[in-house]
């Protein structure tokens, strides 16, 4: 077999922490000797076993003269576990194979040197691209120090996300709805504006009974609720709000100045005629390890992060029905010419029950 067979092993194995890792990345291995796999394992959660030290567990004397197909670079630092990349050596492993490098600098080529040091052969690229695509947001806040930024909207067939009056519960179906909670659980934090809550009286919360996934993950991904943040540059937040009463923790962005009832956790930044500094709003976030954070809002605070270029990708759930010229616009984003048009990139297109959903990447403006 390929170097591919066995590391689209390692990756299928990675996507089972899909929920569960933050904030560390997805990482699967799989090890094999004389073209049999010998031992398999990912990394399950923060502070428990990393990928490599689940399949050498596995895989035992076997490890010996080995083969280790890894996701991501082996670790070289303690941290909350052991150095992986000791542990593949103490083990015997005759030869790493490994999608890409770690983009921490902690660890970034140096559990390679460990490694190669060793006397242990090291591949590395096989399958980058998608081993690239299990931790988008781990990826950038390493090498930007910014979150993977993913924003949530729901509209009519033309183009609408409420009518007149505000309303807006349920423009699509109860799939989207189910494939909106896996979104929420795999994000470190969601924002929202506070007219969204005063709307709405939201939660935010990602709940076991709509994740339609086993009840045991199911509990493990709602036991670690994301972070929710409502950018509210007034104070406007009623004490009564739904968002602030459950499990988890909210927290509430003003301007500089304004104070809060109660015993709120609050974050003060500037402001200006655009709104709450979101550049500064998304530091924060990468200072508190979000890795991938979702937007779900109204049009104009979903304009702003599109207007300033702060969206990765957008996540476009589109119902079969038409909400008329009255009903609200997908996003406040005022264009005066086809020059200023913003071009997108269709990434993936499915139906997800009755709905179509997009998700779509952003084009440079003018191509």
């Amino acid at each position: 077999m390929s170097h591919h067979t066995f590391m689209a092993r390692a990756i299928a194995l990675a996507k089972q922490g899909l929920y569960t890792t933050d904030p560390n990345p997805r990482v699967g291995c799989v090890i094999v000797k004389d073209g049999q796999v010998v031992g398999e394992g990912f990394h399950r959660k923060a502070g428990e076993g990393h990928a490599e030290v689940n399949a050498l567990a596995m895989a035992g004397d076997a490890a010996k003269g080995a083969t280790a197909y890894v996701t991501l670079e082996p670790c070289s630092h303690f941290g909350r576990t052991p150095p992986c990349s000791d542990g593949l050596v103490k083990a015997g492993i005759r030869h790493v194979v490994c999608a890409m490098k770690d983009p921490n600098p902690q660890v970034s080529g140096q559990g390679f040197a460990k490694l190669m040091t060793a006397g242990i052969d090291v591949t590395l690229g096989v399958m980058e691209e998608q081993a690239r695509a299990l931790n988008p947001g781990f990826i950038k806040r390493m090498e930007t120090g910014m979150p993977f930024v993913r924003l949530k909207m729901a509209s009519s067939l033309d183009g609408r996300t409420a009518m007149k009056s505000g309303e807006s519960q349920w423009i699509t179906g109860s799939a989207a709805r189910q494939d909106v909670q896996r979104l929420r659980a795999r994000s470190s934090a969601i924002i929202t504006g506070i007219e969204s809550i005063k709307l709405d009286d939201s939660s935010l919360t990602v709940r076991a009974d709509e994740l339609g996934l086993d009840d045991t993950l199911a509990s493990q991904i709602v036991a670690k609720q994301p972070l929710r943040v409502v950018l509210d540059s007034q104070g406007q937040i009623s004490s009564d709000a739904k968002i602030l009463h459950q499990p988890g923790s909210t927290l509430v962005a003003v301007r500089h100045g304004v104070q809060l009832h109660g015993n709120l956790e609050t974050l003060a930044l500037n402001h200006d005629d655009y709104g709450l500094d979101l550049v500064a709003l998304l530091k924060e976030l990468s200072m508190r390890q979000c890795n991938e954070v979702l937007v779900e809002t109204g049009a104009t605070l979903a304009g702003e992060f599109v207007r300033q270029g702060l969206v990765d990708e957008m996540v476009l759930y589109m119902a079969p029905c038409f909400m008329g010229s009255d009903a609200r616009p997908l996003l406040n984003l005022p264009l005066s010419s086809m020059d200023d048009k913003q071009n997108l990139n269709i990434l993936d297109s499915r139906m997800v029950g009755q709905d179509m959903r997009l998700t779509i990447g952003f084009a440079e403006k003018g191509n």
